[in-house]
């Protein structure tokens, strides 16, 4: 049995949850499910990110103490968890005394590639990140993110030698040593990793209070992505504990917005502690409404839990694991989300359960043996490739291909003309079809998987109610 650790990038408790965080949580709970089918032990690493200057800020806006703030937030997030369905084994937030305490001996193992220097430049509140001048006179002065201007920034702070690790992380991401999907990001990475400066890990405690302290100096606290990235070796037990039978990260799931911390100031950070590098960084697109970027100004933005409240949890999994790119941008509209739940999970896998089953238990047939499938070859080499849209498709072709075989080989015409045998066969292989097709399934939409299996479990039961109710 192999030890498979898999990790979600941790959301910054400066607000509610939206859809982007669903997309790194729902992809990696898809990874954990596989590794489980494959008789992996697994765990899934959750947790939540709650220093820096942007939640002190937005606390000090609402008149909250900061921990009554980020602790009323955590709350939203772990209950999003749940409705999400996430098979999480392992959960961190950074002001965990846990955390803190290990994030500071990370801290003193980088000691000889850290030093203290003076900034003078540009820094983004929103993006909680120092800027280039190059970045600056690129994008005019104001973040294209947040649309707000950049603040000039005179300083002294400490600065991590990412210039100690270049040539090495280049080296990696180059030969998949540390495998960037998609491809295209990963020759973005590149390029940028070309003039990648050292980059500033603290902040003066006389600008930002709420922080993990640096270590040895009491002016300072730690740039939230230095703690924020060191979540993924912490709640494992590092540094006190040897993580070795979990560590390097099977995958590590992110949105492209973060992508370049992940991959440039995180293996450098891992180099410097002399651990291995994660095999995979797994990064998606953003999800537009209409067409658009979601925007609060524009008031587009959907709300992933009016979507969990339309149809349920497995219409929303499906939805945003088939009908959304793994990797690139990609649309929501209502529209589109109605058309998948009425024409797709009612219609193909919803119909079919419910004819079979009800076919079945007319004729009482009962599969002869338990069954023990191998996954095909195909689906494997799609779901190791993280092509969890691809992956999703093949299966659903092979329920579709039920369906037309229903059609086609008429099971209630047998039944009819007293063609038992035939009748008998015809239903051994519609049946062991679909609980191929729904072992396959089970990473996707877990919950409906579970219901299939108890349909046609031993003595097969029509479900009393349809697995997708139509509207």
């Amino acid at each position: 049995m192999n030890k498979t650790y898999i990790t979600t990038a941790i959301p910054y408790m400066n607000g509610d949850p939206h859809i982007g965080h669903a997309m790194d949580y729902v992809q990696a709970d898809v990874c954990a499910r596989y590794h489980r089918l494959l008789g992996d032990e697994v765990r899934l690493q959750a947790g939540t990110d709650e220093h820096g200057s942007k939640i002190f800020q937005k606390a000090q806006d609402l008149g909250l103490p900061v921990k009554e703030y980020v602790d009323s937030n955590v709350a939203k997030f772990k209950d999003f968890i749940e409705k999400l369905g996430i098979s999480y084994t392992d959960f961190v937030r950074t002001t965990d005394d846990f955390h803190e305490k290990r994030c500071q001996e990370i801290w003193r193992q980088l000691k000889e590639h850290i030093y203290l220097g003076k900034y003078e430049g540009w820094y983004c509140t929103g993006c909680e990140r120092f800027i280039t001048d190059k970045e600056y006179d690129e994008n005019h002065g104001v973040c294209p993110d947040h649309q707000k201007p950049y603040d000039k920034l005179e300083e002294e702070n400490y600065y991590f030698r990412i210039s100690d690790f270049k040539e090495q992380v280049i080296a990696a991401i180059s030969a998949d040593e540390m495998l960037i999907l998609p491809e295209f990001r990963k020759r973005e990475i590149l390029k940028l990793l070309e003039e990648t400066p050292d980059v500033s890990i603290s902040r003066p405690k006389s600008q930002l209070t709420w922080g993990v302290p640096v270590p040895d100096d009491e002016s300072q606290v730690m740039y939230v992505w230095i703690d924020a990235l060191s979540n993924y070796l912490t709640v494992l037990g590092y540094p006190e504990k040897d993580i070795s039978d979990w560590w390097p990260a099977e995958a590590q799931f992110v949105g492209k917005d973060i992508l370049r911390f992940h991959t440039i100031i995180w293996p450098a950070m891992l180099l410097g502690l002399g651990l291995p590098l994660p095999k995979v960084i797994s990064s998606h697109g953003m999800i537009l409404a209409n067409g658009q970027k979601m925007s609060k100004s524009i008031g587009n933005v959907v709300n992933p839990i009016e979507v969990l409240d339309k149809h349920g949890l497995d219409a929303f999994r499906y939805f945003f694991l088939r009908r959304i790119d793994t990797f690139a941008d990609s649309d929501f509209t209502w529209e589109k989300f109605e058309d998948a739940y009425n024409n797709e999970l009612a219609n193909d896998l919803g119909n079919l359960a419910q004819r079979l089953a009800t076919m079945a238990a007319k004729n009482n047939f009962r599969l002869a043996t338990e069954p023990d499938y191998e996954l095909p070859a195909e689906y494997c080499e799609l779901m190791n490739n993280y092509e969890y849209n691809k992956a999703f498709d093949y299966v659903w072709e092979k329920v579709q291909g039920l369906n037309r075989k229903i059609d086609k080989e008429k099971p209630w015409a047998l039944a009819k003309e007293g063609k038992l045998d035939e009748l008998e066969k015809c239903l051994a292989g519609l049946v062991d079809g679909l609980l191929q097709a729904n072992q396959m399934l089970s990473p996707f939409i877990p919950n409906t998987a579970d219901k299939i299996y108890e349909v046609f479990g031993g003595e097969i039961t029509p479900p009393k109610t349809p697995l997708f109710p139509k509207n």
